[in-house]
């Protein structure tokens, strides 16, 4: 016989869910198919102001990275309990003001990594053989059959700027094709195949032919490609951004592609980037030989987008219907059995001395006995995790709602 699944506290069809920006359909059928009926899903993101007005009443919210979560929209969402960023990211999340009004926020660091890592390889190809050029060429009606300044990929030397996920499945497919690959983390990983680690970003720049970055946006980050150190790159050689926006200066890089320094580029990301589809876009690169620009889509598959719908979707119904914080970037992480006959209840708190004694206090001074317990903290807040009687949770609930430490609690089943 099947297990019977524990019911939530509140009547599954009262919890509102709001996806933005397209989100996947694999995430509105698994909470569909799990009973949660109030399920929206919207085209595209919000600006603030409708974002507050629509974010009132809802539970969970699904977003990519068009969608500003600000400290405002934060503030106004008194029922949100959980955000799940359907990308790579979560810098369009004030992470900050997320932890302070106790809202858990989880993302799908991996599920793109593949997506991004072939399409690398693949305008490495590209631009190397200068595609691009004979392509323009052909659609103006000339005829461009020619090998000067094409090359094979193997024999070359690529530059890995980030050797996290992604930077290191790039270094993988670059070795099947022959590839010697350098690569220089702020953090010392351990290189895959044959791949060298460089003690500094100048080493990479100086010995690569086509140098590809992968690093988070940063503070340190920003311009990370910039007046002092583009001089570093080799005469000919060819850089990729299919990172972060604010990680190249455009401008810096133009000059350069015109002043034949480098030979060719690929960039998916922006400073700025338009809102919607249709949007007027403008960058310092259009209109010059061997680019290749694309409207943010290195990990924009259907393989992929599935596999973050189902990742982001599955976070989010765990926390919801069991208190699982696993891969969150604002309540610290606990994983969490089920106990038998029981009530489980969720409180972010404060991480304050003598919190951990006021809840256990508090319950012990109402003969309220607590059969598991669970606590982890980080810098800000604490989450923990207790299972009560059944016949005492709601009383349990109230005392701990009372608590002047408390930032959130909740009664899960």
């Amino acid at each position: 016989m099947a297990t019977e699944k524990k019911p939530t506290s509140y009547p599954k069809e009262k919890i509102n869910i709001l996806f933005l920006e397209n989100i996947s359909d694999s995430a509105v059928k698994l909470f569909k198919d799990a009973g949660y009926s109030s399920v929206r899903k919207l085209s595209g993101a919000l600006p603030e102001e409708e974002l507050i007005n629509e974010i009132k009443d809802v539970h969970l919210l699904g977003i990519r990275s068009k969608t500003q979560i600000t400290k405002k929209v934060l503030e106004a969402a008194t029922k949100l309990q959980a955000i799940g960023c359907f990308c790579i990211g979560v810098n369009q999340v004030d992470l900050k003001a997320a932890r302070q009004n106790g809202v858990v926020v989880f993302n799908a660091p991996y599920s793109n990594t593949r997506s991004v890592a072939e399409l690398v390889i693949g305008l490495s190809i590209m631009l190397i053989r200068r595609i691009p050029d004979k392509n323009t060429a052909a659609h103006q009606g000339i005829w461009k059959k020619e090998a000067k300044g094409s090359y094979e990929l193997r024999g070359k030397t690529l530059g890995i700027i980030g050797y996290g996920n992604i930077g290191s499945q790039v270094s993988v497919l670059a070795e099947g094709l022959g590839m010697k690959v350098l690569f220089y983390d702020t953090i010392t990983k351990l290189p895959l195949g044959n791949a060298v680690a460089k003690k500094s970003l100048k080493e990479v720049l100086q010995q690569s032919d086509i140098v590809t970055l992968h690093v988070p946006e940063t503070v340190q980050t920003k311009n990370l490609i910039n007046k002092s150190n583009i001089k570093f790159f080799k005469k000919g050689s060819i850089l990729i951004n299919y990172a972060r926006g604010e990680v190249v200066d455009l401008d810096v890089l133009a000059k350069a592609m015109k002043d034949e320094h480098i030979s060719g580029a690929a960039i998916d990301v922006f400073p700025w980037e338009p809102e919607k589809n249709g949007d007027l876009f403008t960058s310092p690169l259009q209109n010059l030989a061997n680019v290749i620009l694309t409207p943010h889509i290195g990990g924009s598959t259907e393989e992929a987008q599935a596999n973050i719908g189902e990742d982001v979707s599955n976070k989010l119904f765990q926390y919801l219907e069991q208190g699982s914080t696993t891969g969150s970037h604002t309540i610290p992480p606990l994983s969490l059995p089920p106990l038998e006959g029981t009530h489980r209840i969720l409180h972010i708190h404060k991480n304050v001395p003598g919190v951990l004694s006021a809840i256990n206090t508090a319950l012990s001074d109402h003969r309220i006995n607590i059969l598991s317990q669970y606590l982890k903290t980080n810098d800000e807040v604490g989450y923990v995790v207790l299972d009560v009687d059944k016949k005492l949770s709601t009383q349990a609930l109230q005392l701990l709602k009372e608590l002047k430490e408390t930032i959130k609690v909740r009664l899960l089943y």
